[in-house]
């Protein structure tokens, strides 16, 4: 196992771990000093492409932005999303992601388990690649969002999912949107780290959209903290900017050649 991943697997009851998504070199080289893991996130379909959903995402796309977001990087864990239509059967999975780790030089690839696609994340770890898994919350299979683990047998299904993800050789578990009490007992009971979203702070890590917490997305569900408001402020320079050309005060001499 990679040095970077067996660091993270340490951290597990230590140190808490911090994630976050990136989609281009400018920001995952502003990220990378305060994350131990950078995913390139198919969220960036909602945001940066204006998709309805994560779930018609291309892979030619994702690798795109992390050859792009892995220029930027120096320390952290990289990890890559694979897209939906990239794992339908275990061939094309261990297909595609062998071109991802090719193509990207990233760390690990994260799949959505959905209880029926088990098979695939033994295929792709059974080819020596380091798998995420994610469970709970899952957009590229559930297109209404619900808190899952609220009921005994809701919980019972997320520890068992969780179990079995773990013993099929993931070095790691996302958990999105999963009761408190049931993230909490799932991370007691997993050797791997847990990472939360909207999961509360049981979890061994955390992970955030950063279009999210820069206040640049316009989605801010419960469980996202705004952090700054990037939004009001490229809305002020882009309008002093535009004031500036109206009234002729850009550019000035100290602007030309």
């Amino acid at each position: 196992m990679k040095i970077k991943i067996k660091s993270l697997l340490k951290k597990k009851g230590k140190q808490k771990i911090v994630c976050l998504t990136a989609y281009s070199k400018s920001i995952s080289k502003l990220i990378d000093k305060y994350c131990d893991i950078v995913l390139v996130g198919d969220s960036l379909a909602n945001v940066l492409y204006g998709m309805k959903s994560t779930q018609d995402l291309d892979l030619k796309t994702i690798i795109g932005h992390a050859n792009s977001v892995k220029k930027g990087l120096k320390k952290s864990l990289l990890v890559v999303d694979m897209p939906k239509k990239s794992y339908l059967d275990s061939n094309r999975a261990v297909k595609n992601a062998k071109l991802i780790m090719k193509q990207t030089k990233c760390d690990a690839v994260k799949i959505e388990n959905n209880l029926k696609n088990q098979h695939i994340l033994k295929a792709i770890v059974k080819a020596k690649i380091p798998v995420m898994g994610h469970i709970g919350f899952t957009p590229q299979f559930k297109n209404k969002f619900k808190v899952e683990g609220k009921s005994l047998n809701e919980k019972k299904k997320l520890i068992d999912e969780a179990i079995k993800i773990e013993k099929l050789g993931a070095f790691a578990i996302v958990l999105e949107c999963i009761t408190e009490k049931t993230s909490k007992e799932i991370s007691q009971i997993l050797r791997i780290p847990t990472i939360g979203i909207g999961s509360s702070s049981a979890c061994d890590g955390q992970i955030l959209v950063t279009d999210d917490l820069l206040g640049l997305s316009g989605f801010y569900p419960k469980f996202v903290k705004k952090y700054t408001n990037l939004e009001k402020i490229i809305v002020k320079a882009v309008k002093n900017y535009s004031n500036d050309v109206l009234l002729k005060k850009f550019p000035s001499k100290k602007n030309s050649y």
